[in-house]
């Protein structure tokens, strides 16, 4: 049970993927970076811009997904894990036609390395998941919203039978007899 108050009129939830998207992006960047600087080092030029280019695809295809999630998960809850599994197959089929564009242009061929760019995807995807992962069980997301106003339950019938259990009975209940 949460007792955070639901703030009103953004319509955002306390504690919202904001961070942990930031926190997945900047591990990303890292894992870019560190490729890229060792892409040039090690494979000149090319292996930099594709290494480049691969931390750069995960960044925006992973951050474009957690976007979407996040509004859809806003406004209509019920449809987040077919929104997730729609959006995870979007990243393949994006990664994929990345790929077959890059080929079909003739960058891989000489101004972009292949395997350093491949290899950066690889690397930054599985980093971007191990954050996110990491950061969202640290991440204090409520499971649902409590109602902000009271609504009719069972209270009122209880108060109105006093001495009265479930169905009508009288006596202890389990519940309070314990």
């Amino acid at each position: 049970m949460t007792t955070a108050p639901r703030i009103s009129g953004s319509g955002k939830r306390p504690g919202s993927i904001g961070p942990v998207v930031r926190r997945a992006l900047s591990v990303t960047f890292l894992i870019g970076l560190v490729a890229a600087v060792a892409g040039g080092v090690l494979g000149g030029a090319p292996a930099l811009v594709g290494a480049l280019i691969g931390a750069a695809m995960v960044a925006l295809f992973f951050g474009l997904g957690a976007l979407v999630l996040d509004v859809v998960a806003g406004l209509a809850p019920a449809m987040s894990l077919l929104v997730a599994l729609m959006t995870y197959t979007l990243k393949v089929v994006l990664v994929g036609l990345t790929f077959v564009a890059l080929s079909r242009s003739g960058a891989l061929e000489g101004s972009v390395d292949g395997r350093w760019l491949g290899g950066t995807v690889i690397a930054a995807t599985i980093g971007w998941l191990a954050a996110q992962v990491l950061a969202s069980t640290r991440a204090r997301i409520p499971v649902y919203d409590l109602p902000e106003t009271p609504g009719p339950s069972s209270a009122s019938s209880r108060e109105s039978r006093p001495g009265r259990g479930p169905g009508g009975v009288s006596g202890p209940t389990r519940a309070s007899a314990r």
